[in-house]
């Protein structure tokens, strides 16, 4: 989700694909009750059927010759499987349908076969009730709905002088690594993604690993994709049998009419020094994290309504046969998932497969914070990202002339210098055919023939941002160009009262402006405007205006900001397991990146906001801001360790963030959406994971923990009455499994424990990747905890193991969370940070 303005949802359709299959049609038979459905057969996907090195093998094989994949069958057992029946999957599929429905009408939209078997379609519940009842169907899901969720971050996270260095500079970071996003699409021509990059003198290579195809739309044509974004395909399928999808507003094609996947995708791998012009001033020149990487586009959100599951997995099964290396998703369902527990979902699941196949996924927590539980992203095989501030701040201000400053935001130049103005309420300015009384907004600005010229002209007008800001109704750039045509000096706008918890971002104005976020400060503005009216002692007339002002502009940034701090809408741990909000075993967010006022590419044709409408580039916050940048890091350290599974780089990301900030104190965050800098406290796991993401640490993390897909099953069929689910989604049987877990003893860089009842004791494997080294052993236990870890002290060479040991009891009981820390201290300087967290705790006497 995108926090933009305030906590606004962006949501999106599609137009029809060309390979819909219309099911028989039967006029007279109308059903009121359709929908889309996910189902899942009983027979593996290809995914289950072979390993990663096999299915590499596989899409090379399909890259050469454009021909569907003929793979050999992992062993006897699994012939049945292989290479008969693979290449017609849908055609399977097909053949199921018409002799299950068999005279009645139905429309399959996708057929699944990578990572899931089955297929998304558009039936009744009658319909969708027979198909259960066949042998050959593992599950049926109902489709459910989907939500959208930098000029200096590189420097703030330490990249040019660090990581970028380690990769040999900012030309070749990222290079031979594909990033795949599920989002709103891409503008095509945007510099960001030109592969002719001045900047560098190398070109891009091509991927050898990577079979994509980009489609070509009248909107999309040919030559749109080039040899740095190598992919676009668009997936809408659910969207458009649901009648939501706005062909004026929504392309057919991978191209971004919202303008979310443009920015996010910039993010992560945009080029390198592009200059950020927004209302002819220049704030900079932006850059993804990884700048070489190379970009595929699979778009399945939409500006209108979101997106629906059905869409998504199509993508993701898709972006999993084309080969990326990186999935990243700025998307969060819009409710938890019901069930045995909230991982059992198709896109979750989809997911899980992704990750056996070698790709590490990128999540958004979601904007649903500060509140506990709040959570959007489940997995433990997905890395879930939370929003957090960077210190650069550009700051606004207004002198009034009682000598009182009040800060405020807004990108614009600044009265003339050592002069002031005098300031009229919009209220104060209407003519007289206008009657406040008849338009209670008249004070948002919004229309020139409301208000008497003569009144305004060289004076700055004072103008209200209420509610209708918020949802769009009013706009900053319909105030500023009312004020132009009054001929005002310059525009200042006070917050609304009831307006709460709404998060504005820095706003371009084409002349003098300035928003005043804070509500108190908006009264400390109205009572000196109010007490410096001079009015007639009968009448009580307004005679004069007495109150002025200077605006110093806003177009200057400062560094200084205490950072990096969780903001307030970031969602929180800990991670529901299931809609009974029991807690799981797992950590939420894994990491916190900078996710809040974050430059990025914009789409030529967004129209969502209009302060950056025709703009190249616009300042956005939200944890869909703070998860490409993981992405990119974690394209970093693909290209350092190729052979890194994904939960190896899970490791390195996360055993290496950060805990304190820029001043040398801890990381803080807000606890409230209501002045939420004034409500500060001592960031927790729950808030942030194991810390803040540090780039140049985590290309050497110096001993890693890996966890496999046998694990991550293992744990699934671990949890009480999940045993039919799991073969539904995988196709794979629990009593395959040797044991079973508990999602706290999967070898996680991390240790949560839900209930710790007595004592019980934890273990955790990891590896060296940088040679003989020795590490020391120290811990925190949690409030109520004791805790020992053993061995104290251990060296270990390169490609060794060590086991580690926690025990933990519990010495009182609580049921409130407590958190501590597990670090490993090596002499070759590499420090292991391991978070510990107890949520409740029962004392055995």
């Amino acid at each position: 989700m995108l926090v933009k303005f305030g906590f606004l949802l962006l949501v999106i359709s599609f137009g029809f694909l060309s390979n819909t299959t219309l099911g028989q049609q039967d006029d007279d038979d109308d059903d009121d009750d359709t929908a889309v459905y996910i189902v899942t057969l009983k027979q593996p996907p290809l995914v289950h059927l072979f390993e990663e090195q096999e299915l590499k093998q596989i899409r090379q094989t399909h890259k050469k010759s454009k021909l569907k994949p003929k793979p050999q069958p992992r062993n006897n057992s699994r012939k049945r499987h292989g290479r008969s029946k693979i290449p017609s999957v849908a055609q399977s599929h097909d053949s199921f349908l018409r002799k299950t429905l068999k005279g009645e009408k139905y429309i399959k939209l996708y057929s699944y076969h990578y990572l899931i078997n089955g297929f998304a379609l558009f039936v009744s519940s009658q319909q969708a009730e027979k198909l259960s009842m066949r042998r050959e169907v593992a599950n049926i899901v109902l489709d459910y709905s989907v939500r959208t969720a930098t000029t200096y971050t590189p420097q703030f996270m330490g990249l040019p002088q660090g990581a970028w260095v380690k990769e040999g500079g900012f030309e070749i970071a990222g290079e031979g690594v594909v990033i795949g996003f599920i989002d709103t699409g891409i503008d095509p021509k945007h510099p960001s993604f030109d592969d002719n990059d001045s900047n560098s003198r190398r070109s891009y290579p091509t991927p050898k690993h990577f079979s994509g195809i980009c489609e070509v739309t009248p909107d999309f044509p040919s030559g749109s994709c080039n040899r740095k974004l190598i992919g676009a395909r668009h997936f809408a399928q659910s969207a458009v049998t649901r009648g939501v999808f706005n062909s004026s507003e929504d392309y057919a094609s991978p191209y971004d009419g919202d303008g979310h996947g443009t920015h996010t995708a910039s993010i992560a791998a945009g080029n390198h020094g592009v200059p950020v012009i927004v209302s002819n001033h220049n704030f900079g020149n932006a850059s993804g994290i990884a700048p070489r990487a190379f970009i595929s586009v699979y778009k399945a959100l939409y500006k209108g309504f979101g997106g629906f599951a059905a869409d998504v997995v199509a993508a993701i099964d898709q972006a999993a046969q084309d080969g990326v290396d990186i999935l990243s998703l700025s998307i969060t369902p819009n409710r938890k998932p019901p069930g045995v527990a909230t991982f059992f979902n198709p896109i979750d699941m989809a997911l899980l497969s992704a990750v056996k196949a070698g790709i590490f996924v990128v999540q958004a927590a979601g904007n649903t914070g500060p509140a506990a539980k709040s959570m959007s992203s489940f997995s433990p095989w997905i890395f879930t990202v939370g929003a957090s501030s960077h210190d650069r701040v550009y700051s606004n201000s207004l002198i009034l002339g009682n000598n009182v400053t009040i800060p405020g935001i807004g990108f614009s130049i600044p009265t003339d210098d050592g002069k002031m103005y005098k300031m009229i309420s919009a209220f104060h300015a209407v003519n007289n055919s206008t009657s406040v009384d008849n338009d209670m907004y008249v004070g948002d600005c919004q229309d020139y023939e409301n208000f008497d010229q003569d009144l305004v002209s060289g004076n700055l007008l004072i103008c209200s941002y209420s509610a209708r800001f918020v949802i769009g109704l009013s706009t900053i750039k319909q105030a500023l160009d009312v004020a132009k045509n009054l001929s005002a000096i310059g525009v200042v706008f006070y917050m609304d009262p009831y307006v709460l918890g709404f998060q504005i971002n820095p706003t371009p104005m084409d002349m003098p402006g300035i928003i005043i976020p804070s509500a108190e400060d908006s009264k400390t503005l109205l009572k000196y405007y109010n007490t410096s009216l001079q009015r007639d002692g009968s009448t009580k007339e307004i005679v004069s205006f007495g109150a002025v002002a200077a605006i110093e502009g806003g177009l200057n940034a400062n560094f200084s900001d205490r950072a990096p701090k969780v903001m307030y809408y970031s969602a929180r741990g800990p991670d529901p397991e299931d809609n009974s909000f029991n807690d799981a075993d797992i950590l939420k967010p894994n990491l916190v990146a900078p996710g809040n006022s974050i430059w990025g590419a914009w789409s030529s044709a967004s129209t969502d906001s209009t302060e950056f409408e025709g703009e190249k580039f616009a300042m956005m916050s939200g944890t869909s801001m703070a998860a490409p940048h993981v992405a990119g890091v974690a394209a970093l350290i693909k290209q350092t360790y190729p052979q890194f599974t994904p939960s190896q780089i899970a490791s390195a990301l996360s055993t290496t963030a950060l805990l304190d900030d820029n001043k040398g104190g801890p990381i803080m965050a807000q606890r409230s959406f209501s002045n939420p800098d004034q409500s500060l406290y001592t960031a927790t796991p729950f808030d942030m994971g194991s810390g803040f993401v540090n780039a140049t640490a985590a290309l050497d993390p110096g001993l890693i923990f890996d966890t496999s897909f046998d694990d991550y099953m293992s744990f699934l069929c671990g949890i009480n009455g999940s045993d039919p689910v799991v073969f539904n989604y995988t196709g794979l049987h629990c009593s395959a499994n040797n044991a079973t877990i508990s999602g706290f003893d999967l070898n996680l860089p991390s240790v949560t424990v839900s209930t710790l009842s007595g004592t019980q004791t934890f273990q955790r494997s990891i590896r060296s990747i940088a040679g003989n080294e020795t590490y020391n052993v120290g811990w925190s236990p949690p409030y109520g905890v004791s805790m020992k870890v053993s061995p104290n002290m251990f060296s270990i060479g390169m490609g060794e193991t060590q086991l580690l040991s926690v025990t933990l009891n519990a010495t009182k009981n609580s049921s409130s969370s407590s958190f501590g820390r597990i670090g490993l201290f090596g002499n070759r300087g590499h420090i292991v940070n391991i978070p510990v967290t107890v949520i409740e705790k029962i004392a055995l006497s």
